[in-house]
């Protein structure tokens, strides 16, 4: 059969797109999560037993990672959600696209947290459902609104990681190039969702994004 005259693949129904997000919401909160790319802390791993991190090090690492995994557990929501949402195929796919990085960044940190003898948040189940929820209504906004979330939830991001990278023990190698990595993935995402044609988000919600944010990185510090 010739190329002009084989058949197309068929496109996914709504189903085929609610089932794909709930498998993707299985997975994120079984722990299921493989990574596509190398952890970047794997060059690292000789430097992390040359300076073992002591009991205090340990503790403060392994919190500042859990948060670092909540965020991971709410964007894959956040992103599977939107691309429900999506009216444009170009626009789910870049959305799903996204999430696949952020699947990388949800197994690092996760593997970050079993190395450390830290674990996940309690409260992964609560996070991703509210993280579902306000990726619907993003959606429902319209694609230059979505996008405008993306970008300002992607840049709240940046700056929280950044504050990390200030907070790790200097001998966590291993979790600080995670978080660098992931800092430089997030900004990227960013300046795609501009790209894209995102609609900045007026300031009072930009506020309230703020708030839930430094609601749940404190939870997840301790929970």
């Amino acid at each position: 059969m010739s190329a002009s005259t084989s058949p197309s693949r068929p496109a996914l129904s709504a189903v085929d797109h609610w089932l794909a997000a709930a498998d993707s919401a299985l997975r994120t909160l079984a722990g299921g999560a493989h990574a596509g790319r190398p952890e970047p802390a794997a060059a690292d791993a000789a430097g992390d037993q040359a300076a073992p991190l002591g009991e205090a090090e340990r503790r403060l690492s392994g919190a500042l990672m859990r948060v670092n995994h909540v965020g991971e557990v709410c964007a894959q929501a956040l992103y599977q959600a939107q691309a429900l949402t999506a009216r444009s195929p170009a626009l789910r796919a870049q959305m799903l696209a996204a999430a696949r990085e952020e699947t990388d960044h949800l197994a690092w940190t996760h593997s970050r947290l079993k190395a450390l003898g830290a674990r996940p948040s309690l409260l992964n189940p609560v996070w991703y459902g509210g993280a579902f929820g306000i990726g619907l209504l993003a959606g429902r906004l319209g694609d230059a609104r979505s996008l405008g979330f993306v970008v300002e939830t992607e840049r709240q991001v940046e700056q929280h990681l950044a504050g990390h990278l200030d907070r790790l023990p200097e001998a966590d190698a291993a979790s600080r190039a995670v978080v660098a990595q992931m800092k430089a993935d997030e900004a990227r995402h960013a300046d795609d969702a501009t790209a894209a044609g995102a609609v900045p988000l007026p300031a009072p919600v930009q506020g309230l994004m703020r708030l839930a944010a430094r609601v749940m990185t404190t939870v997840a510090h301790r929970v």
